[in-house]
């Protein structure tokens, strides 16, 4: 019953947040018009349109870790019971936030929107400092030694190259 009510608030979640934040509001700012693009736009739309599909697919594989592993939501209002560090996890520490601004560059490239370049780095510097100033605070308090572990192992916003192995951490 708790992976059904993590699973509800999960998909909830998914449209409130990262929905709104890589969706509603590029929308909002260009109508999801495409400009002219230039005669070498191109490749930068092809690659726009994969890093939207990229973002996505980090997104929804995030969201699933949180339900299936952490049996919890992304949101702060219902959290996890256990960290989460499998799947995309064992690269980087946030993947969310990294395929949210993912999916904004490429709604700026594929539609040759520059403007959502802005927004990209707004979004970047204002999860920057929700994870430093809230969500590593909060992980510290609610899994101690277990998720210093793993912070000192995986990076917050470069991947690693090769998966972090989580044996150093202890599963009650």
């Amino acid at each position: 019953m708790r992976r059904v009510m993590a699973a509800a608030g999960s998909a909830a979640f998914f449209v409130l947040a990262p929905g709104v934040v890589a969706g509603l509001v590029p929308w909002w700012l260009t109508g999801w018009q495409v400009r002219q693009p230039l005669p070498y736009w191109a490749p930068l739309r092809v690659a726009g349109a994969a890093l939207v599909a990229a973002g996505t697919s980090v997104l929804v594989h995030a969201f699933v870790r949180f339900v299936v592993e952490g049996i919890g939501t992304p949101a702060p209002v219902a959290p996890t019971e256990r960290l989460v560090v499998g799947g995309l996890y064992r690269y980087v520490r946030n993947p969310m936030y990294l395929a949210v601004v993912a999916a904004i560059i490429g709604q700026a490239l594929a539609l040759g929107q520059p403007a959502l370049l802005w927004y990209a780095a707004a979004v970047g510097a204002a999860t920057g400092a929700f994870v430093r100033w809230y969500e590593e605070p909060t992980l510290r308090r609610q899994f101690g030694a277990q998720y210093e572990t793993y912070r000192r192992a995986v990076p917050a916003w470069w991947p690693r190259l090769r998966p972090w192995e989580p044996h150093e951490i202890d599963r009650p």
